[in-house]
């Protein structure tokens, strides 16, 4: 037996593939029939939640946390830790640690926020993947991973937008 005749026998015949396609068939049409708004709203809570916890790292004064049910309302500043961490950790070019510490908890909370509303959610989502880029190029390369799932969440609501559950939506019915 010849190692071209090997192969051939090995892999499964034409009818055989075919009979698996067609069993696959019904799941398939079945998964795409998930809804683009429930992704899309999973998408938006998920990503959100990573990044408001991540600017709640840099704020004190202020704290919302409905997972672990922690609730400070005052008035929030930058935590003297989140300076620390641009100048001594992340080491960015071009901005000082304190206007990088401040843009960054800036960002982190009102990207999300929006996000979670559904308003400017491609904008907002746009945003979250400039700071994932940055995090991922200068501050963490080895965790390409996550931050290769963060990508994929943000893109895909750039491309395809909110969906029903937002604001976005009853913005764009409303000028129709």
């Amino acid at each position: 037996m010849t190692s071209s005749t090997t192969t051939a026998a090995a892999l499964p015949d034409q009818a055989t593939r075919a009979g698996w396609l067609a069993r696959a068939e019904p799941l398939r049409r079945l998964f795409a029939r998930i809804p683009h708004s429930a992704i899309a709203l999973l998408a938006r809570f998920s990503i959100a939640a990573v990044f408001w916890s991540s600017g709640q790292t840099k704020a004190q004064g202020f704290a919302l946390n409905l997972v672990s049910a922690e609730f400070q309302l005052g008035w929030p500043r930058l935590a003297p830790q989140a300076v620390d961490l641009f100048r001594d950790e992340y080491k960015l070019p071009l901005l000082p640690p304190e206007l990088a510490a401040t843009l960054a908890a800036t960002a982190e909370h009102v990207l999300p926020v929006l996000l979670l509303l559904g308003l400017a959610t491609r904008l907002s989502a746009a945003g979250l993947l400039g700071i994932t880029l940055v995090i991922q190029l200068l501050a963490y390369p080895g965790a390409y991973a996550t931050h290769g799932t963060w990508a994929a969440l943000l893109l895909w609501l750039m491309a395809r937008g909110a969906g029903v559950v937002s604001v976005d939506h009853w913005l764009a019915g409303r000028r129709r």
